[in-house]
């Protein structure tokens, strides 16, 4: 049966019918599965904008300040890469935006403060520097 409220207990069923977990050392897994996704998915989203700041022309940040890199974007074939590469980071972005989403909605409240937790460590860790003036369209909530 599936629950229609938060429950709080080591037993979740999450995503698919074989991730079961029945003790505290696979539910313990799990949350640290969901945390490091979650915050993978922030590091995911740093790329893709970082991408964006790259195909638009914009000055980049000093920290990936490369004259080489410059160089090489210059020509129309490179904007198509960045374009590609761009759209597969969102597409891949977007996608384990969705799982997160389908775990939260176990309605665990574990696995729900794991998913909270590691996308505020990843907000912390990957995306809280220089980020706030690009307007950035994405496909999830929790952006």
């Amino acid at each position: 049966m599936m629950h229609m409220t938060f429950y709080w207990s080591r037993k979740v069923n999450l995503l698919i019918d074989s991730w079961k977990t029945n003790d505290w050392t696979e539910y313990l897994i799990t949350l640290l599965a969901c945390l490091v996704v979650a915050a993978f998915y922030q590091f995911l989203e740093n790329r893709r904008i970082r991408l964006k700041l790259i195909g638009a022309g914009n000055p980049f940040p000093a920290e990936i300040e490369a004259p080489l890199l410059r160089r090489k974007l210059a020509g129309n074939r490179a904007k198509v890469g960045v374009k590609v590469a761009g759209a597969f980071l969102f597409g891949l972005s977007s996608a384990i935006g969705y799982l997160l989403m389908l775990s939260v909605m176990s309605f665990n409240g574990g696995v729900f403060v794991a998913v909270v937790v590691g996308l505020a460590v990843g907000y912390f860790f990957f995306r809280n520097e220089g980020e706030d003036s690009l307007v950035v369209d994405t496909s999830c909530a929790c952006a």
